[in-house]
């Protein structure tokens, strides 16, 4: 537990200013071990930093979903109308830069590496380009960013890691906040630094790394069980070393499988696997469970875990109910913040997660079903799946007995109403000839157009 209190808090031991402090160290894109931390040039030496989000399937499984969900969902820019309904905006800046941040980038690599940045290292950056009407323009993600605050308590970034935007523009002096775009999960050391969920399961991580060199350690020994040579007799050192030598020469390395031969009663005893280390696949499937957890993971979207939910609907509402919804709301506000929007209910970004059932074509179909002439039009309906108009598909329906109380009064009392007598017809007012006998003809035409033409009988 000494490398874990030096890094979580517990029990430091405190070092006089300037003297040696034991590692791990914290630095911005990893830690660094005690023993990399010796040296100077640990780079030179081979070493690296460990990554944050890095060593487990678990936690890229969380992150890539994460990340390949959101990424998955367009954006829309949406402005609320006077009547309550709300409209999409195609004409303004952040309409354009959701179809296309930059000239190198999809929205969909824009948003993926965002998102898979911000679940690994506890935040995301990327800086904005302003045109002369000082609107964003482009966007360009950045791998790097640290703020500063003024002694006026304005916020500046210091921005890098993107070898396209370092190229194009000159990012050495600070960037204002207004040009950054910010995203970062909990603030717990500082309202300007974000922290990955990965740091609450780093005991968890660490308990499955040494679980799994272990057995690392064990198949690069060509995956031979260990054995124990017995003897009774009283063996010197040099022939103890002799004696190991002889037996790894037949059993280790390209000899792997070789028949050792013993002498002096030597007994070779397989060493077999304790109770304790049978539970290996239980720890780690312990471990998955409490990194999906921290995550707000659901197994079942991994493919694991227990019971399923009874649709893919289901299983996508549990999700975004919880971790995805607000991973979504996360960005949306920070894009928000970005383009000086309104706010819900005004103005707002909103990522459309239909998109997330294309998968599930017949519940897709049936919600539409449920909602077309209720709660949507019938073309509203059509327009989700990428279908035309159609004449009379604007019209919302209801059912005669579903009418409010007050509608029916009023038609029950049009049904007691006595009937209205048409005003009498004015004599004064004559038809022209013409007209007149245009309606002669039209009205004998349909008097005797349907009768018969009698038979006639010749008289005899």
């Amino acid at each position: 537990m000494g490398i874990w209190s030096r890094i979580f808090g517990g029990d430091k031991a405190k070092a006089a200013e300037g003297s040696y402090r034991p590692g791990p160290y914290m630095l911005s894109d990893g830690w660094l071990s005690a023993s990399a931390g010796k040296l100077i040039n640990w780079w030179q030496a081979g070493h690296s930093l460990n990554q944050y989000g890095e060593s487990g399937a678990m936690v890229e499984a969380c992150v890539s979903a994460y990340s390949q969900t959101v990424a998955m969902c367009p954006g829309g820019h949406w402005r609320t109308l006077p009547d309550g309904g709300r409209e999409l905006v195609t004409n303004s800046a952040l309409a354009r830069v959701l179809k296309r941040p930059n000239d190198y980038e999809s929205m969909s690599d824009f948003l993926l590496n965002i998102t898979d940045r911000l679940y690994r290292g506890g935040e995301a950056f990327a800086y904005a380009v302003r045109n002369d009407r000082n609107e964003v323009i482009e966007m360009h993600r950045m791998r790097h960013g640290y703020p500063y605050v003024g002694t006026d308590g304005s916020i500046f970034y210091s921005l890098s890691g993107n070898e396209i935007a370092e190229q194009r523009f000159d990012l050495s002096a600070p960037v204002p906040a207004r040009d950054v775009l910010h995203v970062r999960l909990k603030t717990t050391r500082h309202p300007l630094k974000g922290e990955s969920p990965i740091l609450a399961v780093a005991l968890d991580r660490a308990m499955a790394g040494a679980a799994l060199n272990q057995q690392v350690a064990f198949y690069l020994n060509e995956a031979k069980a260990s054995f124990v040579l017995e003897t009774d007799q009283q063996l010197t050192a040099e022939q103890t070393r002799d004696l190991r030598a002889r037996w790894d020469e037949q059993t280790k390395g390209d000899n792997a499988g070789g028949t050792p031969i013993l002498t002096w009663g030597l007994k070779a005893k397989q060493v077999g696997m304790s109770a304790n280390d049978s539970k290996l696949a239980d720890m780690l499937k312990l471990t998955d469970q409490n990194i999906a957890l921290a995550f707000r993971m659901p197994l079942q979207i991994l493919g694991i875990g227990g019971t399923p939910f009874a649709s893919t609907e289901a299983l996508m509402s549990a999700w975004k109910s919880t971790g995805l919804g607000f991973a979504l709301n996360h960005i949306e506000e920070a894009f928000g913040l970005l383009f000086r929007l309104k706010g819900m209910p005004d103005e707002y970004l909103e990522f459309d997660t239909d998109a997330l059932l294309r998968s599930s074509f017949k519940e897709m179909i049936d919600a539409l079903s449920s909602a077309a002439g209720k709660v949507m039009t019938s073309n509203e309906a059509r327009a989700k799946i990428g279908l035309g108009k159609k004449d009379g598909g604007d019209e919302l329906y209801v059912q005669m007995q579903d009418i409010p109380l007050s509608m029916a009064g009023q038609v029950r009392a049009e049904q007691l109403a006595p009937p209205e007598t048409p005003p009498p017809a004015n004599d004064d007012e004559t038809m022209p000839d013409d007209e007149a006998a245009a309606a002669a003809r039209a009205f004998l035409y349909a008097e005797f157009a349907e009768i018969d033409t009698p038979l006639l009988i010749s008289k005899q």
